[in-house]
């Protein structure tokens, strides 16, 4: 299989790579981006394995890549096929260990058998510029792993070890210990590049799945849309920095459009939470929960309602904005959702749904929900294009959100002051739907709750949801 050939195969998957990106970046055009996604890695897949047994001259060596492929895959489609939606954002941080990992493991096969590339073919030297981006890919794709496995610990909420706890770990010194252990990785790094040493590839390895660990600990589940956003950049420049030393172009490609896109979706969430960078990794919200009560200790009294209450007050507005959270996806709520607002329209009531860029547990958490039920994408609308409704609306119903509704983020000396929110507060009537009175990630009491225009409605959201729509006239 000549070269030529598999560079313009590469090159056409890379293509197609793109598009998927494009067409990935709106709902009513994903189904198209994910045939992309899925007809470049085909072709990336078919090309290797012919290379493989080109290079190799038989089909030996290419069984042990199947019997991976087969392994790897099985797992693959039997998680997808199993993970509820609420365990998506899980799922995602799992699937970017394997990416780091994976970094890892051909960095470690590059070192040790470097006569296996044609970086070697030279001598079993590796040259000092592919002895750099080994060691970049390696150190980024360790913190990738060990990174991306407290990050699916957090998410879960199932492990009782601390270091999987959603609240913060922190300790004296922390930061200057992760800026010592950060110096000594980059000076190992070094003398690998410089010397081809093992014991400082090692070495540098070693540290970079501790500093992994340490980087992510400190951070608060309220961050963690953040987190696993920048993980998945992690992972991308992790696979590109393997592709230079591999002289892979689509590696690099599509490492280089995971790592950017991952980046800039990065940013997108510390915008949409007021939060810069630096402050996330430095230690993120949720590091001190509080009791449903105002900020001198004394208790606050709320209004609820039951479903039937709620349903005589959305059957009689005129305009009604469903704000989900991720309470509703714990409850699988989404379907029930769907049903109430088909209800209220065919009583003539106008239904939108507001969507915050951070709500539930990764970015577009929300939106692929909606989109699972089948919401005309029409009637959902971001942050940026709902708020001014807010005011005019008859009845926004909260379901499951806390933090992103929170008139908190307008008051100077708040935690999360200056973070934009839904405007849910300005409308007529607010009906709230809430397990219970406990706070959000961000550890904060909500005032929304204790306003004399909002109703709480306790319970499971699917349940209560569906008992709206039999009490809706």
């Amino acid at each position: 299989m000549s070269m030529d050939l598999v560079v313009l195969l590469y090159l056409i998957a890379s293509v197609c790579f793109i598009q998927s990106l494009k067409g990935l970046s709106h709902p009513t055009t994903s189904l198209r981006g994910n045939a992309f996604g899925v007809a470049g890695m085909t072709i990336a897949v078919v090309t290797t394995a012919a290379l493989i047994v080109s290079l190799a001259g038989s089909i030996t060596g290419l069984g042990w890549v199947l019997l991976g492929m087969v392994i790897g895959g099985g797992a693959g489609a039997i998680m997808a096929k199993r993970v509820e939606m609420t365990r998506m954002p899980e799922l995602v941080a799992f699937m970017h260990s394997m990416i780091g990992l994976a970094a890892v493991f051909i960095a470690i096969a590059a070192v040790a058998e470097p006569h296996a590339f044609e970086i070697a073919a030279r001598g079993e030297l590796i040259p000092p510029g592919n002895r750099l981006e080994l060691f970049l890919g390696a150190a980024i794709g360790a913190i990738t792993f060990s990174g991306s496995v407290i990050a699916f610990g957090k998410l879960s909420g199932k492990y009782k070890f601390r270091l999987f706890q959603g609240a913060p770990v922190s300790f004296r010194g922390q930061h200057g210990l992760n800026l010592v252990f950060g110096l000594l990785l980059l000076g190992l790094g070094g003398m690998f590049v410089v010397s081809q040493s093992w014991p400082a590839f090692l070495g540098m390895l070693a540290l970079a799945f501790v500093l992994g660990v340490l980087l992510i600990i400190p951070i608060g589940g309220g961050d963690m849309p953040v987190v696993v956003s920048m993980l998945n950049s992690y992972s991308g420049w992790a696979a590109a920095g393997i592709g230079f030393s591999l002289h892979n172009p689509l590696l690099i490609i599509a490492g280089s459009l995971v790592g950017s896109s991952g980046a800039i979706l990065s940013y997108i969430m510390c915008k949409a939470m007021n939060r810069s960078f630096f402050s996330v990794i430095l230690g993120g919200f949720g590091g001190e929960a509080s009791a449903a009560a105002s900020g001198d200790g004394v208790q606050r009294s709320v209004r609820s309602g039951s479903a039937d209450d709620a349903a005589f007050v959305l059957g009689n507005a005129e305009t009604v904005i469903i704000v989900p959270g991720y309470g509703l996806a714990v409850a699988r709520a989404q379907h029930a959702v769907k049903e109430l607002a088909l209800k209220l329209t065919g009583k003539g009531v106008n239904v939108k749904y507001a969507i915050h860029p951070v709500a539930g547990r990764m970015p577009g958490h929300m939106n692929v929900l909606l989109a699972e039920a089948e919401v005309p994408y029409d009637q959902v609308f971001e942050m940026d294009e709902v708020n001014a409704d807010f005011p005019q609306a008859d009845v926004a119903i909260v379901l499951g959100a806390n933090d992103v509704v929170n008139p908190a983020a307008l008051q100077k000396g708040s935690p999360i002051y200056g973070m934009p929110i839904l405007d849910a507060y300005k409308a007529r009537t607010v009906i709230v739907n809430k397990r219970s009175m406990a706070a959000g990630y961000a550890g904060l009491d909500n005032d929304l709750f204790y306003m004399d225009k909002t109703m709480m409605v306790f319970g499971d959201a699917k349940k209560v949801v569906e008992d709206m729509v039999k009490a809706v006239e």
